[in-house]
């Protein structure tokens, strides 16, 4: 079975369940996923710079109305259970968490204690971050030892 650890910030679309369940043809997979509520990982300063770039004003102005720290575990853990139900229904085995500190050693870790054969970083465009190379498969590519694999998440 090909293990994949999956990192991923807002719930699974349709779209993103098929995509991830077929990159690997007809071989069964099995996800570790793993969810980064908003909020510590980056800057409501950078999201907005994000949202500009990427033309979607509206959003950037309400960047401070989403929920962060503390106030957005609660959103996380539904995506995250919804995101492994719909993993399921896809015929893919699939567990996870919610990670808040240190999402990039918690990782680690658990790419060593799967024995992940990939990363897969599934993620909205963050130019900023990418830029500079301080984005989640930039920097989980020094990290990890297996093959990250950086796509784009679909929009609800």
């Amino acid at each position: 079975m090909f293990t994949s650890v999956l990192m991923i910030e807002k719930p699974l679309t349709p779209e993103d369940v098929e995509f991830v369940t077929t990159l690997h043809g007809e071989e069964q997979i099995s996800f570790v996923v793993l969810m980064q509520p908003r909020g510590d990982q980056a800057d409501v300063l950078l999201r907005a710079i994000d949202d500009v770039a990427l033309g979607e004003l509206k959003d950037a102005v309400r960047e401070n109305e989403e929920p962060e720290g503390r106030a957005a575990r609660e959103p996380a853990a539904i995506a995250l259970e919804y995101s492994l139900q719909e993993l399921r229904k896809a015929g893919a085995e699939a567990v996870g968490q919610v990670i808040e500190d240190h999402p990039l050693d918690a990782l680690k870790t658990v790419v060593e204690e799967s024995g992940a054969d990939e990363v897969i970083v599934l993620t909205a465009p963050h130019y900023v971050e990418e830029f500079f190379h301080r984005d989640w498969a930039s920097r989980a590519r020094h990290k990890v030892g297996v093959p990250v694999l950086k796509l784009f998440a679909h929009n609800e």
